[in-house]
């Protein structure tokens, strides 16, 4: 049987379990990777750098987990953050891009040209936009755990995932079946 996240956590804290808080990292690098990078449009070294920051936070910070959000979601706000930080340091906006991201999660279930059309449509995006629609639409989380994550208004997700959608519908209108 396989252990859940919560049964990894209860090892890393009662044990100090270091091979537990690995299979958590298996786990979760590729969503937490993709998240980053649809984040960095795209910069691959960045994102994994960032990435490993997370994880780093997250070994370090572990104590504070609380359980009131699933792992997943507690992990993404650690690499928003680390995202946000970078980029202040670098003086630049801060968002995701959900579809692209979500395009690079399965590209075996997209057509390569509209995953190339999509990528770049979500790079039109405004960045909180991006981050909604990604964090939302690819990545799973609901609107609620998407404005833990984010640190924003319940609302504020609703509409940027909205909005975010609707102009991602426009731009790839070209695509729809006749």
């Amino acid at each position: 049987m396989e252990l859940t996240d919560a049964d990894l956590i209860a090892r890393v804290l009662a044990d100090d379990d270091q091979h537990a808080f690995g299979e958590l990292v298996r786990r979760h690098q590729s969503s937490v990777r993709g998240l980053l990078r649809q984040l960095t449009r795209t910069d691959l070294a960045l994102a994994d750098d960032l990435a490993q920051e997370a994880f780093l936070r997250a070994y370090k910070n572990i104590r504070s987990f609380r359980g009131e959000a699933r792992f997943s979601t507690w992990l993404y706000r650690i690499a928003y953050n680390c995202f946000r930080e970078d980029a202040r340091r670098r003086k630049e906006l801060v968002g995701v891009d959900e579809e692209q991201w979500q395009a690079e999660q399965d590209p075996r279930s997209i057509d390569p040209g509209l995953r190339h059309d999509l990528m770049h449509a979500l790079s039109l995006l405004p960045l909180n936009e991006r981050t909604a629609v990604v964090l939302c639409c690819q990545n799973g989380l609901s609107h609620d755990e998407a404005a833990r994550v984010l640190d924003i208004p319940l609302g504020t997700v609703k509409t940027n995932v909205l909005r975010g959608r609707e102009k991602l519908k426009r731009t790839l209108a070209a695509w729809a079946p006749n």
